[in-house]
């Protein structure tokens, strides 16, 4: 199994070492070619969203990934990664992939002097340590979307169909069960 990481921006490098502790092997996605590669699932990191954005349409990537990931690649979000996703992003007319039926409020955690790390309950999961970063949350859901973690009566986690998105870091703490759970379902769909 092969799973690519969006390497543009970003907290990507910690993916892959969470990958490689899976014993996964990684590619990383810097430009189209890329692309050529065969891979089994993507990750999309957190950063900064305009900035991943912009590079995605620049560099080309924008278009084949959001076909991939509409047509079933498994893929799992988190922070800057859940805004690429979101339908809508609350006060902004920009919005990046829309692939999952949400609404996301950037930043709504503050800057960051804001970042918190909190344990929770994850559906299907269980209890795990929840790193915050300048974190966005998910102000709204279609009914057709999966929450899978609230924190403060406040969505962080949501699964639709083959994507998965966080507001939080789970490749910051040493519990990969977040990996695990995305690794199940590339490997469903092989």
């Amino acid at each position: 199994m092969r799973i690519a990481v969006l390497a543009l921006q970003g907290a990507f490098i910690e993916h892959e070492a969470m990958l490689h502790r899976l014993g996964v092997e990684t590619l990383q996605i810097r430009q189209k070619s890329d692309l050529e590669n065969s891979y089994d699932g993507l990750i999309l990191p957190g950063g900064e969203s305009t900035v991943q954005g912009k590079l995605l349409r620049e560099l080309g990537l924008f278009e084949p990934l959001k076909e991939q990931i509409a047509g079933g690649l498994p893929v799992l979000a988190t922070c800057a990664g859940t805004i690429l996703l979101a339908s809508d992003i609350e006060g902004q007319d920009t919005t990046y992939f829309k692939t999952i039926p949400m609404t996301v409020r950037r930043n709504a955690y503050g800057r960051q002097l804001g970042s918190f790390r909190t344990t929770e309950y994850v559906q299907g999961i269980g209890e795990i340590p929840l790193t915050f970063i300048r974190a966005p949350y998910i102000a709204h859901v279609d009914d057709s979307v999966d929450v899978i973690c609230t924190v403060d009566d406040h969505i962080v986690g949501v699964q639709y169909g083959n994507q998965i998105a966080v507001s939080f870091h789970p490749e910051l703490d040493q519990d990969d069960r977040i990996h695990k759970h995305f690794l199940e379902l590339c490997c469903a769909r092989v």
